[in-house]
């Protein structure tokens, strides 16, 4: 139903910030629900942030006040702004759509945040 493309990943320095972009195939003015996960080695896949086509936004403690999730409707694109990065953040993200009950994946992008 929709193909998902992140970008905008990188390596970085402790503070330092970086956009994630997510390019989406279709319009995502309908998409009810699109979310930035993350996986760091070892973990398991974490919920960072997601927003609604109200633009109701939710983000995870770990990272609340210092990332922030919007769309884009006329560009098709989701963003993640992420600022004053950590160490722990360190992690492919991956972009996410859900459409009727189904959930799509992008295919992620690496950030790595240097001490």
């Amino acid at each position: 139903q929709v193909q998902l493309v992140e970008s905008g990943g990188g390596l970085v320095q402790a503070g330092g910030s970086l956009r994630l972009s997510c390019a989406a195939s279709r319009s995502i003015d309908s998409i009810n629900t699109m979310t930035w996960s993350r996986q760091a080695p070892g973990k398991q896949r974490e919920l960072v942030a997601s927003i609604t086509t109200d633009s109701t936004t939710n983000y995870g403690d770990s990272v609340k006040g210092r990332f922030t999730i919007s769309r884009d409707n006329a560009k098709n694109t989701l963003y993640l702004e992420m600022d004053n990065l950590k160490p722990e953040d360190t992690a492919v993200y991956y972009c996410a759509a859900t459409i009727l009950g189904r959930r799509f994946w992008g295919q992620g992008t690496q950030v790595t945040v240097s001490s």
